[in-house]
């Protein structure tokens, strides 16, 4: 039974954050996940200041996905929720479906910006059907984002895509989920700028103290 106890902050602009692997074969022990290391290192390299997390390991159910993304919103209280796998064409990909069953909004330039990523690699990325959506309760909010599940698709649709010079090429999604998460009333997040640059509005930019 998972503990359903509320995450507290250690700072108020501590980033909560719940990552979930979606996959039959790696709940069931048939193989090491790959998908949550992977999500958990970026991040720990990429965010500047606090970040807890709460993990989950859950099979291809929609059901049960739908129910692990409000348990981390709801009752844990998460900020943002990154999942992985599960959002193919096969009959047993059912993540896209299990978010958008517990969103109250759908953010769908994250889907778009995912894709036009993966198609410099692969004309397959056009199969792929990750969702982004908030879901909302009376006082709290989250952006939810179905990531690729292979391990350098996660970061490569996280962080981009630069040339040999660190030029961007490609803008990667995280760039806009700081200011997503102000906008819905979430913590301050800033960025490794050699990583990924945060993008804001400079009416939404924090001076320096």
């Amino acid at each position: 039974m998972q503990d359903s106890q509320r995450l507290v902050r250690s700072h108020p602009d501590e980033l909560l954050v719940g990552l979930v692997s979606v996959s039959d074969r790696a709940s069931s022990g048939e193989y090491e996940d790959k998908g949550i290391p992977e999500l958990r290192s970026w991040l720990s390299e990429t965010v500047i200041g606090p970040v807890q997390y709460v993990t989950r390991l859950i099979p291809d159910d929609k059901q049960s996905i739908s129910n692990t993304l409000i348990e981390l919103v709801d009752q844990k209280g998460c900020d943002l929720v990154l999942t992985t796998g599960g959002t193919g064409p096969a009959r047993r990909d059912v993540t896209p479906e299990a978010t958008l069953a517990v969103a109250t909004r759908e953010m769908p330039g994250f889907g778009e910006q995912m894709r036009q990523i993966s198609l410099r690699f692969v004309p397959t990325a056009i199969l792929s059907r990750q969702v982004g959506v908030i879901r909302e309760t009376d006082n709290h909010a989250a952006l939810i984002i179905n990531l690729p599940g292979q391990p350098k698709a996660i970061r490569e649709t996280l962080e981009g895509l630069k040339d040999d010079h660190g030029k961007t090429l490609v803008p990667g999604i995280f760039a806009a989920v700081p200011c997503c998460l102000d906008l819905i009333g979430g913590p301050y997040v800033e960025t490794r700028e050699d990583i990924v640059k945060a993008f804001r509005p400079k009416s939404m930019v924090r001076s320096a103290t």
